[in-house]
């Protein structure tokens, strides 16, 4: 009986890890600490931005879902056969950069957080270089077993640990709720400083390419096809959507309130992420600080996973190969990509606005995979009659428009930042 009841659970989360990998990939350290960075310098205001890039995301995630179970072909093989080559070779490129990037600011991060964290209970804190050896050794060894299995139930106890500390810190330190209903109303906020980097323009920019992230919808084609669905899953397949997409917001939201609660309510602003730590303590107690550093710390190791296969991945669908991780030249990948990881400690580099702009820089990929998907799916040769609806191509012109909106807020926020 026993063993029956473990069977059940198993498929049950099995219907949805697809969706808490993508959880795992999205809810990083740069949403973390765009969303708190967005809270402690304007409240509740932009909560707004995160509504509207959620719904996105889930129209998004539904299109490429839905192309992949109608053809079999992920999203890759799909630009490199029906559009160009050298279409799918962009996202390739692009997508690398921008991983690399966020490895080193991810892990970044995650050693400044623990460093600040360990003066609690050790001395003047464990060095950060110690723990961004530690995380990156630890996200390698989980890879080397080299099964998406493995890395899917690692993300899901890894998630389920950020989620609760991030909703529990929400009860403990939320702001009226009164504000966060008012968040929901789109509005730009004044600059509240004369520092660019907290430009309200580069903030919003910077939100919506976290959440509205390219290289989510790319893998998820990659998920759908390993899992093996096809357009009689497409049930299975909106619901594990659905779920990846409100536990998005949820988890977003719990951020930003967490920070307006405390930082914003008190006028305090937020430079480093290490700040989070010090600055909550004194106001919300140990306890409260050490429940939102466990949150940051599992956000950071949940996006490095995908963060440090994203390459080999790629090259796995655009070449329409088998996915074996264990082979000897991904694993040299993989090895090289997470040794990324130590540059910021190592240089003492200060990663935070380095996180924001390169998630500001993933909206000018947004117009680009909006327009591939919109045109695969439209094609009646690929698609049949399970062509994009009407309401579908509304959306993903509504979702373009909005892409190039904010592209171009981030744009001036950037401009903004360097003329500053």
């Amino acid at each position: 009986m026993a063993s029956k009841s473990r069977s059940g659970i198993g498929k049950k989360l099995a219907l949805f890890l697809p969706g808490i990998f993508l959880l795992g990939f999205n809810i990083g350290t740069g949403s973390v600490t765009t969303m708190a960075k967005a809270g402690a310098t304007y409240g509740m205001s932009l909560l707004w931005t995160v509504l509207i890039s959620c719904l996105a995301t889930y129209v998004m995630i539904g299109a490429y879902g839905r192309y992949t179970l109608v053809t079999g072909e992920t999203a890759l093989q799909a630009f490199r056969k029906h559009i160009h080559p050298l279409v799918g070779l962009f996202f390739i490129l692009a997508l690398t950069a921008g991983v690399s990037g966020s490895v080193m600011g991810v892990m970044g991060i995650i050693a400044e957080i623990s460093f600040e964290w360990s003066k609690s209970f050790v001395a003047g804190g464990i060095v950060p270089i110690f723990w961004a050896a530690f995380f990156v050794a630890l996200v390698f060894l989980i890879f080397w077993n080299g099964r998406t299995q493995v890395f899917e139930r690692a993300l899901a106890v890894i998630v389920a640990i950020m989620a609760a500390s991030f909703v529990l810190n929400f009860f403990l330190l939320m702001p009226p709720p009164i504000d966060i209903l008012y968040g929901l109303v789109p509005s730009v906020p004044e600059t509240q400083s004369t520092d660019r980097s907290q430009s309200p323009l580069l903030l919003i920019a910077s939100m919506v390419g976290t959440t509205l992230f390219s290289g989510l919808f790319i893998i998820r084609t990659t998920l759908v096809k390993e899992a093996g669905w096809t357009i009689n899953d497409a049930k299975k397949q909106n619901q594990d959507a659905l779920f990846a997409v409100v536990m998005m917001f949820v988890i977003s939201a719990a951020i930003m309130a967490a920070s307006a609660g405390t930082l914003f309510a008190e006028g305090i602003g937020l430079d480093r992420p290490a700040q989070m730590i010090s600055l909550l303590e004194p106001l919300a107690g140990q306890f409260a600080a050490s429940i939102f550093a466990i949150g940051i710390i599992a956000a950071g190791v949940s996006s490095q996973f995908p963060n440090v296969l994203i390459l080999p991945w790629l090259l796995c669908d655009y070449q329409n190969s088998k996915r074996d991780m264990t082979l000897p030249k991904y694993r040299i990948m993989v090895f090289f990509i997470s040794l990324l990881g130590l540059v910021v400690p190592l240089f003492e580099a200060r990663p935070l606005i380095v996180m924001i702009v390169s998630q500001a820089f993933n909206v000018a990929l947004l117009p680009a995979t909006v327009a591939c998907i919109f045109y695969l799916g439209n094609r009646a040769d690929l698609m049949g009659r399970h062509r994009n609806s009407l309401i579908t191509n509304f959306c993903l012109a509504a979702i373009f428009l909005f892409s190039i909106v904010t592209g171009y807020m981030g744009f001036q926020g950037l401009l903004a930042m360097v003329a500053g």
